[in-house]
C-alpha cells in the first residue's frame, strides 16, 4: 500500500489515504519521495478551477528522490538512483508528438495529479519514459521545483532561441519569476524584473536582475518602450497587456507560463505594426528537462525554498495560500 495525503472535496483539507497501486508494470518505476515541491497548480486541481475533478486528489508533481522498483521493460533507470517527476507520468510514446521529442504536447499524455496519484505521498509510480535522473550535483532537497516550475520559465529559452545579449524581462518574481531570473541572467541576457514590492527589488537584482521596473507605475513602464526582446509573465493576474505590448521592441514577443484565467484583452493592431508575438506554454519535455538540470548544475542555480514535513501539508498547502511565499514551499521527510 502507498500512504498519501488526498484532498476528497474542492478545498478541502488534505487527509491521509491509502491505496494500492497494483502490479508494477512493465514501462514503470517506483519512486521513494524524498521532497515534494508545492505549485500553485496543486492548488488549482485541489479546487476543481480548471473544471471538476476526479477525487480523491493526491496532489504534488515536483518530486524528488530514489527508485526502489524499476518494471521489466526499464533499462535507463535503476533502483537507488535519485530521480525526479514533474507534471507528467507518462506518454502515449507513439504519436507525432512524441516521436518528435515533444512529449509534454502529446495529447494523450497523463498528468501527474489528474486522474493520478501524485507526490505527496511515501512512494510514486510513473512511467519510466517521464522520470529524469537527477545529477549528482544538484542537491535533492531543492530539485523538486525544478521539475515545474524550473522547466516552465527554461523552456521558452530553447522554443525562441534565445541569444547572450538579448533583453529579457520578467513579470513576477515569485516561484516562477525567481528561478526565470537566474536562468536568464546565466544565459547572458540583459535582464528586468517587473515587481510591485519594494522588497523584491533588491532581492530580484541579487537573483540575477540587472534593472527593476515598478509593475505598477504605468508611467515607469510607458518610458521602456520598444526596450525588450521577449517578456515572460509568471503572474496569473490580469493586468494592462498592451502597455506592456508597448515595452516590446519589433518582433518581439509577449509570451505566457502563468495561468491568467480572464481572457486577455489585446489591441490587435499593437501587434500587426510591429509583428509583435503572443504565446504561451507549459512545462517541457523529458529532453528539456535534461538540458536544464545540466545548466542548472553548471550555473549553480538553486531555488529558494521553505521547507515542511509531510504531516504538515496542511500548514504547507496553508503558507502558499498566502501568496507570501519565499519562493517555493517543499515537503520533506
Amino acid at each position: 500500500m502507498i500512504k498519501a495525503y488526498a484532498a476528497f472535496e474542492p478545498k478541502g483539507e488534505l487527509k491521509p489515504f491509502e491505496y494500492d497501486p497494483g502490479e508494477l508494470q512493465a514501462n514503470e518505476v517506483e519512486i521513494d519521495v524524498h521532497h515534494c515541491g508545492i505549485c500553485h497548480s496543486d492548488l488549482s486541481v485541489i479546487d476543481s478551477e480548471w473544471g471538476e475533478m476526479p477525487y480523491p486528489i493526491v496532489p504534488g508533481h515536483e518530486v524528488a528522490g530514489k527508485i526502489t522498483r524499476v518494471g521489466s521493460h526499464v533499462s535507463a533507470l535503476t533502483v537507488g538512483q535519485s530521480v525526479g517527476l514533474g507534471w507528467h507520468a507518462g506518454y502515449c510514446n507513439n504519436c507525432a508528438s512524441c516521436d518528435s521529442g515533444d512529449n509534454n504536447l502529446c495529447g494523450s499524455a497523463q498528468s501527474t495529479i489528474i486522474g493520478h496519484h501524485g507526490g505527496f505521498a511515501d512512494k510514486v509510480r510513473a512511467d519510466a519514459a517521464s522520470v529524469v535522473a537527477i545529477p549528482d550535483g544538484i542537491d535533492l532537497s531543492l530539485a523538486g521545483p525544478l521539475f515545474c516550475a524550473g522547466v516552465t520559465v527554461f523552456t521558452p529559452l530553447l522554443e525562441f532561441n534565445i541569444k547572450a545579449g538579448d533583453k529579457v524581462a520578467v513579470i513576477g518574481i515569485g516561484g516562477l519569476g525567481h528561478l526565470a531570473l537566474q536562468f536568464l541572467n546565466a544565459w547572458g541576457c540583459e535582464v528586468t524584473a517587473f515587481t510591485s514590492s519594494e522588497a523584491k527589488k533588491q532581492e530580484a537584482l541579487a537573483l540575477g536582475a540587472h534593472h527593476t521596473l515598478d509593475s505598477r507605475n504605468a508611467a515607469e513602464i510607458g518610458g521602456a518602450g520598444a526596450s525588450f526582446d521577449l517578456i515572460i509573465s509568471t503572474v496569473n493576474v490580469k493586468l494592462d497587456w498592451g502597455l506592456y505590448l508597448s515595452t516590446l521592441k519589433p518582433r518581439g514577443r509577449l509570451h505566457f507560463v502563468g495561468a491568467v484565467l480572464e481572457p486577455l484583452d489585446i489591441n490587435v493592431f499593437s501587434l500587426i505594426s510591429s509583428q509583435l508575438s503572443v504565446s504561451g506554454s507549459a512545462v517541457g519535455s523529458p529532453s528539456t528537462i535534461k538540458k536544464m538540470l545540466a545548466f542548472v548544475e553548471q550555473h549553480n542555480i538553486k531555488p529558494v525554498v521553505e521547507s515542511f514535513s509531510f504531516d504538515d501539508v496542511n500548514a504547507a498547502i496553508a503558507r502558499v495560500r498566502s501568496g507570501k511565499t519565499h519562493y517555493r514551499v517543499v515537503l520533506s521527510r
